[in-house]
């Protein structure tokens, strides 16, 4: 990590654990090395800086193009590695700066459902996770977050203190389908890439806190 990320990533991980009394679970299953691709469920704006501090790696993150209007907050997110992409992260615009981060080593936070859960439950993936997958041919670590809807939902301005929980899945590897997209046709290649998301999205709902 770069000496600043560091600073800040220590800096969340106390507040987190003052305020949230946050929980971490099986992050030793996030690569050592090499690019990773992190599948994250999404229900609050705290879910970027949570799973950043849980996660044990700097991360890039892919970031809706509205969020970088504002040029100060923009300037704070490239800060943070951000990334401008369409909502569901299929569009061309940003896509090669993510493969290019991913070919060089980093891992990516994406949320595969492509925007907040309304209501804290799992939506469906977009096909977005899926693209990357298969262009990128990178292992996806599934995470799911608890708590963070009830910390700060949709139309909170204020963050209320309550447990988040954070958990990580086993890597999941996509090579062998990866390999097989490459010969599909277009309509084809659109299921496989959903595919991809929906199997994504199964790992992430089989994510639970450990019993205490």
């Amino acid at each position: 990590m770069r000496f600043g990320y560091r600073v800040a990533w220590h800096l969340l991980r106390c507040l987190f654990r003052i305020v949230f009394r946050w929980r971490v679970f099986g992050a030793e299953h996030v690569p050592a090395r090499g690019p990773f691709i992190l599948a994250a469920n999404h229900a609050s704006y705290l879910d970027p800086p949570v799973l950043g501090a849980a996660c044990p790696r700097e991360l890039c993150y892919l970031a809706r193009k509205s969020l970088f209007r504002f040029k100060p907050f923009a300037a704070l997110i490239r800060w943070c590695n951000a990334v401008p992409v369409e909502r569901d992260g299929a569009g061309a615009e940003g896509l090669k700066t993510v493969l290019d981060k991913l070919g060089a080593g980093w891992g990516v936070l994406m949320f595969p459902e492509g925007t907040r859960s309304p209501d804290g439950r799992l939506q469906p993936g977009r096909l977005g996770i899926g693209l990357l997958v298969v262009k990128s041919r990178a292992p996806v670590v599934p995470v799911r977050v608890f708590g963070t809807d009830r910390a700060l939902g949709r139309g909170a301005a204020v963050p209320r203190p309550c447990r988040i929980t954070v958990v990580f899945g086993a890597p999941l590897d996509f090579t062998k389908r990866s390999a097989e997209a490459r010969n599909c046709s277009k309509a084809e290649l659109r299921r496989c890439y959903q595919q991809i998301a929906d199997e994504v999205m199964s790992a992430i709902a089989k994510l639970g806190p450990p019993r205490q």
